[in-house]
């Protein structure tokens, strides 16, 4: 196995850690008679489902690499937390695990005021079903006031699909759409929400014939970076450079941000902030 330290892995040394830092008392184990602090061996693998004869090889490095759900049981058995969780898999497997879908309904205050700190350049948090579940005063004037919809509403295959708006300040809203569509679909692949998806596609599928269409094309796309291109009704034309990056510690979420190309461009944004706020209050 990789990751040798010494006579022992960095795995079964950080599986020694974990375990000793829980409280037996709070799983229904005795204290009584431990020579160590923390679960033995046997309770975790007893948590775990897994023989203790397995678990045990895992801490001594021994028996070979263990499979994904080996390591995700082990990962709820200890209590590990989302990025604990990945650094065991990263120890065990060597790469992160994949991403899994899980229904949130915002974001820490932390996050929000990166978002904020990033305008005039637009900004949002979306899940892995493309949920808009955090952003920026710029994307509320820029694109929509996701806070003027019901949270079961703030979606952006939703906008861009049937909203009327989202067709207006597209230079080639098909292409948009179909790009748009593509990297849905990736991202619900990827984290495992296929069926969480069901309802919004069926539902999509009922009002949208261009959706229909596209979906049975069953094309995918990346979506990394770009320069998107859109007409403002107010501002006019604009131009942004688009990126998407992983949310540290969430690897359902993604932060998108549309910076803006020109300098002028920013100053029309922060201009219509100021106004917005204005007009709001």
């Amino acid at each position: 196995m990789a990751n040798r330290m010494g006579s022992e892995t960095l795995l079964g040394s950080y599986l020694k850690d974990r375990r000793a830092k829980l409280d037996p008392a709070a799983f229904g184990f005795s204290r009584a008679r431990r020579r160590t602090p923390g679960l033995r061996r046997e309770e975790v693998a007893q948590r775990a489902n897994i023989s203790a004869t397995w678990y045990t090889w895992l801490e001594q490095g021994r028996g070979g690499a263990p499979s994904a759900d080996v390591l995700d049981r082990i990962a709820r058995a200890l209590l590990l937390t989302d990025v604990e969780r990945e650094h065991l898999f990263l120890l065990g497997l060597g790469h992160p695990p994949e991403a899994r879908y899980r229904k949130d309904e915002g974001v820490t205050p932390r996050l929000q005021r990166v978002l904020d700190a990033l305008e005039p350049s637009p900004a949002l948090i979306r899940t892995a079903t493309w949920d808009v579940i955090a952003w920026n005063r710029a994307v509320a004037v820029m694109m929509t006031d996701y806070g003027a919809l019901p949270p079961e509403q703030r979606n952006i295959l939703r906008f861009i699909f049937l909203d009327p708006r989202a067709r207006a300040v597209q230079y080639d809203w098909e292409s948009v759409a179909r790009f748009v569509l593509g990297a849905f679909r990736i991202d619900a692949a990827r984290a495992g929400a296929s069926a969480q998806v069901e309802p919004l596609v069926e539902e999509l599928c009922r009002l949208s014939p261009e959706f229909a269409a596209m979906w049975r094309d069953n094309d995918v796309r990346s979506h990394g970076e770009a320069v998107k291109h859109i007409r403002h009704p107010v501002l006019g034309p604009l131009a942004f450079e688009y990126s998407v990056f992983a949310v540290d510690g969430r690897s359902d979420l993604s932060m998108v941000i549309y910076n803006p190309l020109m300098p002028a461009d920013a100053e029309k944004i922060r201009s219509l902030i100021e106004e917005w706020e204005i007009v709001s209050a």
